[in-house]
C-alpha cells in the first residue's frame, strides 16, 4: 500500500511536472508532436506533464530523448527555489 506523499514531495512532484512541460515547449511542439518526435505516446507525456507516473527512470528516459543531463533536467529555478 502506497503511502500519502508529504507537502515537500507533493511540491516536489509538482515541479517535476512543470519541468517537463517547460523542456517540451523550449521545442516548440505540443505534446502530440513532441511524443511523436521522440518516439514516446501523448499520454505518457501527458501524464508526466499532468504529475504522474515520473520515476527516475522516466525522467531519464525523458532526459536521454531530449539530449539532455539529469543535471540539466534538475538545474532549474524550480528546483533551487525549494532549497531556500
Amino acid at each position: 500500500m502506497a503511502r500519502e506523499l508529504d507537502k515537500i514531495d507533493q511540491e516536489l512532484k509538482k515541479r517535476i511536472a512543470m519541468r517537463f512541460k517547460e523542456l517540451r515547449l523550449e521545442t516548440g511542439k505540443n505534446q502530440t508532436e513532441f511524443a511523436y518526435d521522440y518516439g514516446k505516446d501523448k499520454q505518457m507525456q501527458n501524464r508526466l506533464e499532468g504529475g504522474r507516473g515520473a520515476t527516475i527512470y522516466s525522467i531519464n528516459k525523458f532526459c536521454k530523448a531530449r539530449g539532455i543531463t539529469l543535471s540539466y533536467f534538475f538545474d532549474s529555478p524550480l528546483f533551487t527555489e525549494m532549497q531556500k
